[in-house]
C-alpha cells in the first residue's frame, strides 16, 4: 500500500517521536513534583473534591476510579518512566501493536491528570500535548513507514496553532495591527526570561519588524505546509526558528517546544529509508478510522477560527482530540505583581517586621534577574500573574495558598524559591500587596544593578491569620 505510507519521512518520524517523548517527560516531571500542593488531598484545589461535583463524561480520568496522593504519584512517575523509555527508542523494539499501546500509555495518563487538574492545568499547551500525543499513537514504528494521513493531520495541528494565533492577534488588540505590541509584551508577559530585559530594550523600529514578521509567519507561512517539498520543509523550518526566538525571549512552558516538535514532523530530513513490509490491513483500517474521526471533530475549531468571536485555547471534547489555540490576543501595557509577606509579630502593624516570600520564576526582588525555566512549567507562578490582573482569577485558590503559608506547609513551600520563616516557626500573619513593575533603563541598571523598579499600588489582601489561632489568642 504505497499510497498509505511515506517512506521518505522515516527519519522525520524518528526525530518527531523522540522530541515528543522528551516533552512528555517534562510534563510528567512537572506533575510529579508539584501536584501535592496544587491538587493533592490537602492541596489548594483537591482532586477528590473536584470529582465529587463533576461526572466521568465531563472529565474522564483514572482518578475517578481511585484517588490518593500515592496513586497520583505512581501515575506521574510511571509517565516519566514510559516517556524515558520512548525517548530511548523502546517502541522500535516492540511489534507494531505493542508500540501503539506503549504510546497510548502516556496519553491516557496525562489525559487523566489534565482532566482533574482544574485551573492549574487550564493552559492551551496541555491540550496541545494531548492532541499531538494521540496522533503519535498511530505513526507506527520500524515495522511500517509513517502513514501519510497522520503526517497530514500533524501539519493540520501546526496550521491551527499558528494560524489561530495569528487571527486572534489581528482580531484582538489594536497594537498588533499597529505593530506596537512588542513595546510592552516583553515587560508584561507572564514570566520573563533572562534575556527578556534585553529584548524589551531593542530599538522600537526593530520591534515593528518583529511584529510584521510574526504576522507573516502565522498568517501566510502556515498555508505553505501543504505545498510540495521542499517548500513545506522550508515553511516548517521557518516556524521552528520563530519559536526558538520566542524561547529566548520568555518562559512559555513547553508551548514553543511542542510547536517545534510539530514542525519537525513536516520537515523531510535527508537519508535513506530502511526497507519495510507494507502496512498490515488492520493498521490501515485503524488509522483511516482515526483520521475520519479527527476530520469530523475539526469542524468546531474551523468554525471558531472563522468566527469574529474567536476564542483561544478551548477544548471541544473531553478527550482533547481536537482543540483551538491562540496566545496574547491582548497585551497588557502595565505589569502588576502580587508580593506576599509574612510577619511573626503578635500584632500586625504597618511597621511590623514584614518578610517577603520569594517565588522561583515570577518577578519579586527587583535585583533578582529572571531565570530560564521553560519547558518546565511553574504552575503557581503563572497563576500568580493572572491573579495580579484580577482577583477573580484567584478566587478559587488564593485563600488556600495563604492558609498553607500560615501553616508553613512543606509541599506548598517547595513551590517557592525561599520562605523567610524557619520550618518550625510559621508566620502569625500573612498579607499580599499589589505593585506595579517596570524594567529599569540602561542607566538605572548600571547604577543600581536592579532589572526591575516597583511601585506600591494598593493592598491586595489585608493581614490574615489562621482562624483557630485568632480564636485561641
Amino acid at each position: 500500500m504505497d499510497w498509505f505510507t511515506a517512506s521518505d519521512y522515516w527519519l522525520s518520524r524518528l526525530v518527531f517521536q523522540r522530541a515528543l517523548a522528551a516533552v512528555y517527560l517534562v510534563a510528567f516531571l512537572t506533575a510529579a513534583l508539584q501536584f501535592r500542593a496544587l491538587i493533592g488531598e490537602r492541596g489548594m484545589l483537591p482532586v477528590p473534591r473536584f470529582v465529587e461535583r463533576t461526572s466521568f463524561r465531563q472529565a474522564p480520568s483514572l482518578f475517578r476510579l481511585h484517588y490518593s496522593d500515592r496513586f497520583f504519584a505512581c501515575c506521574a512517575w510511571a509517565g516519566c518512566a514510559v516517556s524515558a523509555a520512548l525517548l530511548a527508542g523502546l517502541d522500535f523494539l516492540l511489534p507494531l501493536w505493542g508500540a501503539m499501546l506503549l504510546w497510548l500509555v502516556p496519553w491516557a495518563l496525562y489525559l487523566s491528570i489534565v482532566n482533574v487538574g482544574q485551573t492549574w492545568y487550564g493552559f492551551g499547551w496541555e491540550s496541545l500535548l494531548l492532541e499531538v500525543g494521540f496522533l503519535a499513537v498511530f505513526l507506527g514504528n520500524d515495522e511500517v513507514a509513517p502513514p501519510v494521513v497522520v503526517l497530514f493531520l500533524l501539519r493540520w495541528i501546526l496550521f491551527r496553532v499558528e494560524f489561530g494565533a495569528g487571527l486572534i492577534k489581528l482580531r484582538g488588540d489594536a497594537c498588533w495591527r499597529k505593530l506596537t505590541c512588542l513595546d510592552f509584551h516583553h515587560e508584561t508577559q507572564p514570566m520573563p526570561g533572562p534575556l527578556s530585559w534585553f529584548f524589551h530594550r531593542l530599538p522600537r523600529p526593530l520591534h515593528r519588524v518583529e511584529v510584521a514578521a510574526n504576522h507573516v509567519t502565522q498568517l501566510v507561512v502556515p498555508f505553505l505546509l501543504f505545498a510540495p517539498q521542499p517548500i513545506a520543509s522550508a515553511a516548517a523550518a521557518l516556524m521552528a526558528v520563530t519559536q526558538l526566538w520566542l524561547v529566548l525571549s520568555g518562559n512559555f512552558s513547553w508551548l514553543n517546544w511542542i510547536t517545534i516538535v510539530l514542525a519537525l514532523s513536516a520537515i523531510r530530513f535527508p537519508g535513506e529509508s530502511p526497507s519495510a513490509p507494507g502496512a498490515p490491513l488492520w493498521f490501515v483500517v485503524v488509522v483511516l478510522a482515526v483520521a475520519a474521526l479527527i476530520a469530523f471533530l475539526s469542524h468546531r475549531p474551523v468554525l471558531n477560527m472563522v468566527s469574529r468571536r474567536q476564542v483561544m485555547n478551548r477544548s471541544f471534547d473531553p478527550l482533547h482530540l481536537v482543540n483551538t489555540y491562540g496566545a496574547f490576543g491582548s497585551v497588557n501595557r502595565v505589569r502588576y505583581e502580587i508580593v506576599i509577606e509574612g510577619t511573626a509579630d503578635p500584632v500586625a502593624r504597618e511597621d511590623s517586621d514584614w518578610r517577603e516570600y520569594e517565588f522561583k520564576g515570577k518577578p519579586g526582588d527587583p535585583r533578582r534577574w529572571p531565570r530560564q525555566f521553560a519547558p518546565y512549567h511553574l504552575r503557581l507562578d503563572w497563576l500568580m500573574w493572572f491573579a495580579a490582573l484580577s482577583p477573580a482569577y484567584a478566587g478559587a485558590w488564593f485563600g488556600a495558598l495563604v492558609e498553607r503559608l500560615l501553616e508553613n506547609d512543606r509541599d506548598t513551600l517547595r513551590l517557592l524559591r525561599r520562605s523567610p520563616f524557619p520550618a518550625d516557626e510559621p508566620p502569625r500573619f500573612v498579607r499580599a500587596r499589589l505593585f506595579r513593575y517596570r524594567y529599569t533603563t540602561w542607566r538605572e541598571l548600571r547604577e543600581t544593578g536592579a532589572c526591575w523598579e516597583r511601585t506600591f499600588v494598593r493592598e491586595y489582601l489585608p493581614p490574615t491569620r489562621l482562624a483557630r489561632a485568632a480564636g485561641g489568642a
